[in-house]
């Protein structure tokens, strides 16, 4: 069946303080800078959601993130001093502590009589997973999700981002569009290819074969299931589980892909403003070492090491209309630039009212049911879904990814409760202590 049409404004695709879509992406963690990009004594304003923060290290190295402009004068504060337990404001000296209290006013008699009234914007911070995360939303953060590739040891998990210049929303409903892997990201095997499994051709294979895959969806405690069968020559089906993470993440097949199963990539897409966001990528695998240099070298043929990429409107995406016969976009061989261009392609936000939704889209037509009722739920004062409160439950082995063949009569939904039970995201002995 065709999914139905729904329009931009009722989508939560403004982001800013205030707005519906804001105040749902702030119950959630973010992942808003990464870990590496973040040294000692050196701030760095970040906007998320429309809001202008400074992120920083305090003297323990924690990572601490308040409002950038100070409560006094409104000067910069990625501009302050690290000192005294807090930023200290170099305009006046005003020192504010992590939690945004301001503990000194030094110009001001007594060290300021009414200091204790002075808040700057505050919100709590952990890293994890090689990035920093932060919880803008109201009262006590949930828990951090245990996601598996969230909770796996670092020398396990390759992290990187992404710039881009297009709505969060757009950007993350392409992660949940399986048929565009079957053309968008297309390509021939090559010679260049050679033995790298990073660019051989089984993930071509498995997004070439039956190009009108049937889809279904299935609703979970995170959001959306998908399971993506594929009719395969030798009878068989190639069947591709994949996941909407509410509200502005995805669980899929990345470039673990080509190592088996054990495998899963997430995204975060985490806006910047409303016609901005970061692509913040976690991958890892269970039963082997990912080549995480030789991944990181791909990238950086793409992008610098803050994400920006060489590809843009500009330049009209560097395409080369000569490689078309090898790319079937014509611009490379990687995939996260792909994704890029083409939803940026679709405008600063998608004006949802021109789109023609088909069968193929039963995912995104859910996944936007999802994010209007969760948004109703906040409204309401509760928890939206994939907000996980009880210690008990934070735990997700039904956070499904796979890329496997089953045979042409095997139900799919208990194939994939086979998976769960075999915890296919289990480290596997000979990785786990010292690499």
């Amino acid at each position: 069946m065709n999914a139905p049409e729904m329009k931009s404004f009722e989508l939560p695709v403004h982001t800013g303080p205030g707005t519906p879509g804001g105040a749902l992406l702030r119950r959630y963690w973010q992942p808003i800078a990464l870990a590496r990009h973040l040294k000692a004594n050196a701030p760095q304003p970040v906007k998320v959601m429309c809001e202008e923060l400074v992120l920083y290290r305090d003297e323990q190295g924690a990572p601490a993130l308040i409002g950038l402009r100070c409560a006094h004068r409104r000067a910069d504060m990625s501009y302050g001093r690290i000192e005294d337990g807090g930023l200290r404001c170099v305009y006046h000296g005003w020192l504010f502590d992590a939690r945004g209290c301001c503990i000194e006013q030094p110009g001001e008699p007594e060290g300021g009589r009414h200091r204790d009234r002075v808040r700057m914007p505050a919100y709590p911070c952990v890293e994890r997973a090689g990035a920093i995360w932060a919880y803008l939303g109201p009262g006590e953060p949930p828990p951090f999700p245990n996601y598996p590739v969230l909770a796996a040891p670092d020398d396990l998990r390759f992290t990187f981002r992404w710039h881009s210049n297009c709505n969060y929303l757009q950007a993350n409903e392409g992660n949940i569009d399986p048929v565009h892997t079957s053309y968008l990201h297309g390509f021939s095997a090559s010679p260049e290819a050679g033995s790298d499994a990073l660019r051989t051709g089984r993930t071509q294979r498995l997004f070439g074969a039956d190009t009108a895959p049937t889809i279904s969806v299935r609703d979970t405690r995170t959001g959306l299931r998908l399971l993506t069968e594929r009719r395969l020559p030798s009878g068989k089906r190639l069947l591709r589980v994949t996941n909407f993470v509410m509200p502005n993440a995805c669980a899929i097949g990345g470039a673990e892909t080509p190592f088996g199963r054990g495998g899963m990539s997430m995204f975060w897409h985490v806006p910047i403003d409303d016609t901005s966001h970061w692509r913040v990528e976690f991958t890892f695998h269970s039963k082997v070492r990912l080549p995480k240099e030789e991944m990181e070298a791909r990238y950086l043929e793409e992008a610098d090491e803050h994400g920006m990429p060489r590809r843009q409107a500009g330049n009209r995406y560097l395409q080369d209309r000569d490689s078309m016969d090898r790319y079937y976009s014509g611009m490379g061989i990687t995939f996260p630039m792909h994704d890029l261009f083409v939803t940026e392609s679709q405008g600063a936000i998608l004006d949802r009212s021109e789109e023609h939704l088909a069968t193929s889209d039963v995912a995104i037509g859910r996944a936007r049911r999802l994010l209007t009722e969760a948004v109703a739920e906040v409204a309401a004062g509760r928890d939206p879904r994939g907000v996980v409160r009880d210690p008990a439950h934070n735990a997700f082995p039904d956070l499904l990814v796979a890329s496997e063949e089953i045979d042409a009569t095997e139900d799919a939904d208990r194939f994939c409760a086979g998976l769960e039970s075999a915890n296919i995201y289990e480290i596997a002995p000979a990785l786990k202590g010292t690499p």
